[in-house]
């Protein structure tokens, strides 16, 4: 059964707005070249622009794995790992996840 995480990131506040977009384009980078790399890591979309005044989160991450053992792999990968402790971490004050399997 595949599996879709999804995640909402606030970024820190304190950061300009120019900051803002070269951070946001870090993270979709970052995270959408991870496709081919890890195993199971079936397809990451990372929404960063057109974004509504109702928000109140700056950058989406929509990634479907083959499961949700994939989905542990994934989060313990080295290129993963590189990707959130450089691109994402550094600059995010708020994290939300949802996971949750789906039907092909």
């Amino acid at each position: 059964m595949k599996v879709k995480h999804i995640i909402l990131w606030t970024l820190n506040p304190e950061l300009t707005d120019e900051q803002k977009q070269q951070v946001k384009a870090g993270i979709k980078a970052g995270l959408e070249g991870l496709v081919g790399k890890v195993p199971g890591l079936l397809d990451v979309t990372v929404h960063i622009d057109r974004r509504l005044a109702s928000s109140n989160a700056d950058v989406m991450l929509d990634s479907t794995l083959e499961s949700e053992e994939a989905l542990k792999g994934y989060a313990q990968h080295h290129e993963h790992v590189a990707v959130a402790n450089t691109k994402v971490r550094p600059y995010t004050v708020q994290r939300s996840c949802l996971d949750f399997e789906i039907t092909d």
